[in-house]
């Protein structure tokens, strides 16, 4: 089963940033909580996540990741399905349920991202929380894609809401896994082995450094 990478707009309405003093010889703890995802509801991003699969999802996620102190989130969405724990900023140790909304919460971390999430808090920047999963994309009228199949990897924390839908838009939905037998995540590159193939060999090596170029070029125009 062929599963693409989803991430979807920042939610950074109505977050609360809550800050817990200890004493003087300890650093205070940031908290961040609010609506962090939205089942059965047409996104800005014109996807409609099934209300029962998104249930059974955020279940499976809260038993073996908030429950396990393992739900972390980067700053940011990489165009991975995994989360590297070198760029984690934040982890989460509450998601419940409210009607459709899935509100969470989240403790900042000490390490070097989460320290830079905290001083652009301090500084006023809004930040938001965007899930990132796996699922597969099935037309549901016109320019609507209701998400079925869906793998929760991670709800990330994002600064800049703007710059990042753009970015999800361009790049990390190019990007297809597919499930192997013990039930891990490879991604897929069917379309550009595809493309080699029907290629007389002669042209392939065009076909590398044409492909190489394309790469770095869209790196200048960021």
């Amino acid at each position: 089963m062929s599963l693409r990478l989803l991430t979807e707009t920042p939610i950074h309405d109505n977050l609360e940033i809550l800050v817990e003093e200890k004493n003087t010889k300890e650093p205070s703890t940031m908290w961040i909580q609010g609506p962090y995802m939205a089942s059965e509801t047409l996104n800005k991003n014109k996807r409609i996540y099934t209300g029962s699969e998104m249930q059974q999802e955020v279940d499976r996620y809260i038993r073996e990741m908030v429950s396990t102190k393992r739900a972390m989130g980067e700053l940011n969405h990489p165009a991975s399905a995994e989360v590297n724990p070198e760029r984690a900023c934040h982890l989460v140790t509450e998601l419940r349920r409210e009607g459709n909304v899935y509100y969470g919460k989240s403790k900042i971390l000490s390490s070097p991202l989460g320290l830079l999430v905290r001083s652009l808090i301090n500084d006023g920047v809004q930040v938001g929380m965007s899930s990132r999963a796996l699922g597969k994309l099935v037309e549901e009228g016109t320019s609507v894609n209701r998400v079925t199949s869906m793998r929760l990897i991670a709800v990330d924390c994002v600064a800049d809401p703007s710059f990042t839908k753009a970015f999800v838009n361009g790049i990390l939905e190019s990007k297809q896994y597919v499930v192997t037998a013990d039930g891990s995540y490879e991604e897929l590159y069917d379309n550009f082995q595809s493309s080699i193939s029907k290629l007389p060999r002669k042209d392939v090596e065009n076909f590398l450094k044409e492909q190489i170029m394309q790469f770095i070029g869209s790196f200048k125009n960021k």
